[in-house]
């Protein structure tokens, strides 16, 4: 067959589906396929163009083949990749000469390679033009040097970087026609705009991610209230930006407040400001979060903390809009959405008599389940790829590679700190791989050792406890004093055990716990285990 009618072939299928109802994650993973078909090579990869509110330009992978899972989640400095800089100044198919000095953004993620960097090879790439605009890059690399020698392959490259770009073009119109109001074309341009490539993002291409990410674009255009609900570190407070930044209000503030955090006597002032004089140390005005949040978004985090006097005030605000500053007889009126975010079972807590009804009832409008990251499958590696990205540009390394043996061993794990157990496992990683001797040049392996992942969370104690200790639920009925008075028996067991095994001391007991020391010292108090007038020494402060 000749290399037009290779080209032809590959070509047909990709135009028939234009206008198939194909997602956008199976169109691109088929117009790579058909890439390869076309030029036979070891790694393909479609990326992005993007650029940051700093002026910087990046690249995202949006599909790879050929290259270890981890590069999705990957973000490319172009400032950082000097060939990737090549291939968008040129504008056209670019091949570079196999004795380039360049180095080479792929070392280290090449599937088929183990070793590091890469060797001499060959390597090839294409700017996406849509509506005249760089919109972003193929790229083609072969371990064996030579395979894209002469013109035939840059002629074919560039004629199917035409149809790739109507590919993806097509792509960006129909997501643009799913969209169920019609205002959405608006709202994402102003959300491209305001969201810089460097903020934080819900990464994840999982089935559940791809779930909550269509509920955050369904509520997110509404002025509901919205209950983001989850285990710890799963990243609720990004579900909360990325509501915000989906808004009509996205070019407005966005204030969050740590509920947990606040000593009782202080609530009231930071929520609602307070005025010179109206209590001791009040040496001046003060706005409150409403007010500093007018016609943005408000975030409470660990709203489940707030004191019941607290809720009711609240509640009037809900309803009302209306808010007083401590020491002022005057109303004002704001307009804030509000957003609140809780680890606990709050319909529990109403039924403890812990919260209020109506204070609940009137945050869960539109009540949204944060997936922990065990449910998350096959995100555990983008996640990881997009941390050591991070991590290498910050540490001013060549480059990263995640080893299979620590790819296995990250999807092993059951990540009871979640996300931001990840985040925190993959610097250290990283800080212990660079203790390892190398010689010049080469690239640093992330190796499973270096993660140190073991069982020590308070979560895999509970585990076992539940197999062994308090009940099972599965062979034994709940004790006699009800399932209330259960759970509170064994959240009493827990904290005891953590305050022992730390020397009663509070901040090591309530990381252990991976709860905040006031939340900590809250529930020791509602548990008997601290009278409510009761300060801990200092000796078990700290």
């Amino acid at each position: 067959m000749t290399a037009s009618a290779t080209l032809l072939n590959a070509l047909l299928p990709l135009v028939a589906e234009l206008s198939s109802q194909l997602s956008e994650s199976e169109r691109y993973r088929r117009l790579l396929a058909a890439l390869r078909t076309v030029l036979p090579g070891d790694a393909a990869a479609l990326l992005r163009c993007e650029r940051s509110e700093d002026g910087d330009d990046w690249l995202r992978p949006l599909a790879i083949d050929g290259l270890s899972p981890d590069t999705l989640g990957r973000r490319f400095r172009v400032a950082e990749h000097p060939r990737f800089a090549a291939l968008l100044a040129a504008g056209q198919a670019l091949r570079f000469p196999t004795d380039t000095p360049l180095p080479d953004p792929y070392d280290g993620l090449v599937a088929h390679h183990t070793g590091a960097p890469l060797p001499v090879h060959d390597c090839m790439g294409c700017v996406l033009q849509v509506d005249g605009q760089a919109w972003g890059l193929l790229t083609l690399d072969a371990l064996e040097p030579g395979r894209f020698a002469g013109a035939a392959p840059l002629e074919a490259l560039q004629a199917f970087s035409n149809l790739a770009a109507a590919t993806v073009a097509t792509a960006a119109r129909l997501r643009q026609l799913e969209q169920s109001v019609h205002n959405e074309r608006q709202r994402a341009e102003h959300f491209r705009r305001h969201t810089p490539v460097a903020t934080p993002r819900l990464l994840g291409h999982s089935a559940a991610m791809r779930a909550l990410q269509r509920d955050i674009a369904t509520v997110a255009a509404s002025d509901l209230a919205v209950l983001v609900t989850g285990e710890t570190g799963v990243g609720k407070e990004l579900v909360a930006q990325a509501l915000h930044a989906q808004s009509d209000r996205a070019d407005q503030a966005f204030v969050s407040i740590n509920c947990a955090a606040l000593p009782d006597t202080l609530v009231e002032s930071e929520l609602f400001g307070h005025v010179r004089g109206a209590f001791t140390g009040a040496v001046g005005d003060r706005q409150g979060k409403f007010e500093q949040a007018h016609q943005g978004t408000l975030f409470l985090d660990e709203v489940g903390e707030l004191p019941l006097v607290t809720q009711a005030k609240l509640l009037r605000v809900l309803q009302s809009g209306q808010i007083q500053r401590l020491g002022l007889d005057r109303e004002r009126t704001v307009d804030v959405r509000i957003i609140a975010a809780t680890n606990q079972d709050l319909a529990a807590a109403v039924r403890a008599g812990r919260m209020r009804a109506d204070f609940y009832h009137r945050l869960s409008v539109y009540p949204l389940q944060v997936p922990p990251l065990r449910a998350r499958e096959g995100d555990v590696l983008v996640l990881a790829g997009y941390f050591l990205e991070r991590t290498r540009s910050q540490f001013g390394l060549d480059g990263l590679r995640l080893e299979a043996d620590a790819q296995a061993a990250l999807l092993a794990h059951r990540w009871p700190g979640n996300v931001r157990e990840l985040e925190h496992a993959v610097r250290r990683a990283v800080l212990h791989a660079l203790r390892r001797p190398r010689t010049p040049g080469q690239l640093l392996g992330i190796v499973a050792r270096d993660f140190v992942l073991t069982p020590s969370s308070i979560a895999d104690s509970a585990d076992a406890e539940r197999a062994t200790g308090l009940f099972d639920l599965q062979t034994s009925a709940p004790p006699a004093a009800g399932l209330r008075e259960a759970v509170a028996q064994y959240e009493r067991q827990l904290v005891q055990q953590a305050l022992q095994a730390h020397g009663h001391r509070w901040a090591p007991a309530a990381r252990a716990l991976q709860m905040d020391r006031a939340n900590l010292q809250r529930l020791a108090k509602r548990l008997g285990l601290l009278a409510p007038s009761a300060t801990p020494p200092p000796s078990a402060a700290s």
